[in-house]
């Protein structure tokens, strides 16, 4: 275990042995979660996360009553309308009961709509209303906005970069355990 938790602190910090970041005190916490968490990913990319979605969602909260799911939604159909429940999910990483749920309301709201696919009739597609296509307009300015403030600190390079990354990352997701239990175990080779 020691030598898992060395690997990835050196991992944490670019193969360094120590962080060279002198933009935070080690009094900082950020600076120990930072440099000294073996789980550096998933608190690097959880707080970059909380930073966009608490202020965009409670903005869209506040401006249409719509919970996260429910615009998660909305925005897969505009990114792609005419879309089946099970292609939003798969798209999100939101429980199916959740998006359906979501569906239900937004529904109701005539945000979206229900049609079944003429190529198969067993298949139901969702479709963005032109009141659903408003929502998600009136909250793009913002929602671009907050990602350009986000990476106006690396350069063009390093955005491509980022979003190659990341995309790695997202692609790979597909093969990943959708649950863990206390006895799944980490293969030894990994860190050899």
């Amino acid at each position: 275990m020691e030598k898992r938790v060395a690997i990835a602190l050196l991992e944490g910090r670019a193969g360094r042995s120590e962080a060279s970041d002198d933009r935070l005190s080690e009094s900082d916490i950020l600076h120990t979660k930072l440099w000294e968490n073996p789980c550096w990913l998933s608190f690097r990319i959880n707080y970059l996360a909380l930073h966009y979605n608490n202020p965009v969602y409670g903005m869209i909260g506040a401006d249409h009553d719509l919970l996260r799911p429910e615009f998660v939604v909305l925005y897969s159909l505009f990114l792609r309308d005419r879309t089946t429940l099970s292609e939003v999910v798969a798209g999100s990483g939101f429980p199916k009961n959740t998006l359906s749920r979501a569906t239900k309301k937004l529904t109701r709201l005539k945000l979206i709509h229900r049609e079944e696919d003429a190529s198969d009739l067993r298949r139901v597609v969702l479709c963005l209303t032109d009141a659903g296509r408003a929502v998600v307009e009136a909250k793009m300015a913002p929602m671009l906005e907050r990602e350009r403030l986000m990476l106006e600190t690396l350069s063009p390079a390093e955005r491509m970069m980022l979003s190659d990354i990341l995309a790695k990352l997202v692609i790979a997701s597909r093969d990943w355990p959708e649950t863990i239990t206390s006895g799944d175990a980490v293969s030894d080779d990994y860190f050899e």
